[in-house]
């Protein structure tokens, strides 16, 4: 079985790969460790900032990458298989198009809880996944 498992480096991502880590030693998945960064400029034909601002963006990424793979170091010594990777793009289709990519099985994704306002207002990427995809979406819902 292929798992996406898609975090956002937030206050409830321990929680989430605590649950999967549940769920892989029960059926020994695949798992992709997915993190999406919105698109640096340079790849989407906006002018670009100065190089200082550049390098600046890159570290950030460089960190973020680092962070995700130490995520899925928990997983890898319970002896599950775990492929982390870091991507750029909007969050719901690029999430959606490496589910595909990968032909995964299942999506795992979080929930805040942030409630019906918040959704309202500002939308929910989960909630997003959810609709629009074409492959069983698991949320785990976790108050932070």
């Amino acid at each position: 079985m292929k798992l996406l498992v898609a975090v956002d480096m937030s206050s409830i991502t321990e929680t989430i790969i605590d649950k999967v880590i549940e769920i892989g030693l029960k059926i020994n998945p695949q798992i992709w460790l997915v993190h999406v960064v919105q698109p640096d400029p340079d790849f989407v034909g906006y002018d670009v900032g100065p190089q200082t601002e550049r390098d600046f963006i890159a570290k950030k990424y460089q960190q973020k990458h680092r962070d995700l793979q130490s995520l899925a170091e928990p997983m890898k010594a319970k002896g599950l298989k775990v492929t982390p990777l870091l991507l750029q793009g909007p969050t719901v289709s690029t999430i959606l198009e490496e589910a595909d990519d990968i032909d995964a099985d299942m999506i795992i994704t979080g929930s805040h809880g942030h409630g019906m306002m918040y959704d309202i207002f500002v939308g929910s990427v989960s909630k997003e996944v959810l609709h629009r995809s074409t492959r069983p979406v698991l949320i785990i819902p976790v108050k932070d």
